[in-house]
């Protein structure tokens, strides 16, 4: 009864994002084929747009719209840098301008991007997150709790702004972006007290609750059905630790605050891309995979083939959940990832992260190189690693990647998060020398 109380509620104050729910949920009935035809469509539509009404794309998009058919492979890239410098350039000429407003991505390297964002944006992101909670058997009405570490999220007005509507929400958000293990522990007791049906937030933050629950023996309740992690690569280990601790399945998601709503994991595991929403391609550039995304919803500011500094590949088949859109995994890279080597060696992070596999006394890691010859491990663990293992960790660096290659290895309280709350597995020569604090 107050499920369904709070959901007409919830639907009487935002009735654009249900509308938007609505149609996302009558898109997803259609087979492959119609869904890809009609992705096809929004993508001629979209272009079209751009080039019509913003001077941006008028410029780079004018010369092949001109021309008639194109394929999208043929289309250039946009690049950050192109979104740093050509800002205004981006905003369609339609736009309300007192409408619109300013974001910051989270800043990966250490400079918040800067985008265009208004409410039919902010509507459908969230009527687009409202489509993935479902997948996990979540309905509207029932309770969300959110551990959440971008300050500018978590105020009113935010993405996950608390105050006067969260019954009416059913949702509830922990400003997670600073912690104790006091703190930690404290938490756990409310996801006791509150009962939510599914919890949300960064995975390094929820990993670090699950510890907890863990080591202190903290039944959680039976309400819960899913946690939803993401904003950050998750791993298998942080993966297998929530699911233990909480004892339900833990659904991957995939998305920016530039373009959000990307892909999300179904309850078999596989991660799918939505494709009334956006376009995806992997691309090989610079000996990796980069994901390049195209906004099919975004008329405020198209993004179209944007390098989102993320790197994975779109899979062939069909899933047995009996969603239509296709598939795709993700790699544990960005570009400011990359180890890099001075005989000219680029290393993939998953190389490092498999290196403490076992090291069950590690809390949290994180490689970082500023030098060509040296390599950082920031840990925060329990017991110091034994000689044999360190020597091992310095004979296998040496072997596989860079005989040169020196490691130093710190042990810290805690290692320092993003500006937006986020932890960063690897750090590379890519990133500026205050980058421990980027996203």
């Amino acid at each position: 009864m107050i499920e369904r109380l709070r959901h007409a509620l919830h639907r009487r104050r935002y009735p654009q994002r249900y509308a938007h729910l609505d149609q996302l949920l009558k898109t997803q009935t259609l087979d492959r084929a119609h869904l890809l035809a009609r992705q096809q469509c929004d993508l001629t539509d979209i272009v079209a747009f751009a080039t019509a009404h913003t001077p941006y794309y008028a410029e780079t998009l004018g010369p092949f719209v001109a021309r008639g058919a194109f394929d999208i492979g043929e289309l250039p890239i946009l690049k950050k840098d192109d979104v740093t410098h050509r800002l205004d350039d981006l905003l369609a000429r339609t736009a309300d301008r007192s409408q619109a407003k300013i974001g910051h991505t989270g800043g990966s390297t250490g400079k918040p991007l800067a985008f265009w964002y208004d409410n039919v944006k902010h509507e459908l992101m969230r009527a687009g997150m409202m489509r993935s909670y479902r997948l996990s058997g979540w309905r509207p009405g029932q309770k969300i709790l959110n551990f959440w570490g971008a300050r500018q999220d978590v105020v009113p007005g935010g993405v996950f702004g608390s105050g006067l509507f969260d019954f009416i929400a059913a949702e509830h958000t922990l400003a997670a972006f600073e912690y104790t293990e006091a703190q930690l522990v404290e938490w756990a007791r409310f996801i006791q007290r509150y009962q939510p049906v599914l919890l949300q937030g960064y995975a390094s933050v929820l990993a670090e609750v699950a510890r907890v629950v863990i080591g202190n023996k903290m039944p959680m309740p039976k309400t819960l059905i899913g946690v939803y992690s993401t904003a950050e690569v998750l791993t298998d280990s942080q993966r297998q630790q929530m699911q233990q601790a909480f004892g339900c399945k833990v659904f991957n998601q995939y998305g920016s605050r530039e373009v959000p709503n990307i892909a999300c994991e179904c309850r078999l595991g596989n991660m799918h891309v939505f494709t009334d929403m956006v376009m995806l391609e992997s691309v090989p550039l610079e000996g990796e995979n980069r994901l390049l995304v195209t906004s099919l919803t975004n008329r405020l500011m198209p993004m179209i083939r944007y390098d989102i500094g993320d790197s994975g590949r779109l899979l062939d088949g069909e899933c047995d959940c009996g969603l239509p859109f296709p598939l795709m995994e993700m790699d544990m890279c960005r570009q400011n990832d990359l180890i890099r080597t001075r005989n000219g060696k680029t290393i993939h992070p998953a190389y490092f992260n498999r290196l403490l596999y076992g090291q069950t006394q590690i809390r949290q890691y994180q490689w970082v190189q500023r030098e060509l010859d040296r390599l950082t491990l920031n840990l925060v663990t329990a017991d110091v690693l034994n000689a044999e293992t360190l020597a091992s960790l310095r004979e296998r660096i040496r072997r596989d990647v860079d005989a040169q290659l020196e490691l130093q290895v710190n042990y810290l309280d805690a290692i320092p998060r993003t500006p937006s709350g986020k932890h960063r597995f690897v750090i590379g020569m890519a990133a500026t020398p205050g980058d421990s604090h980027g996203n």
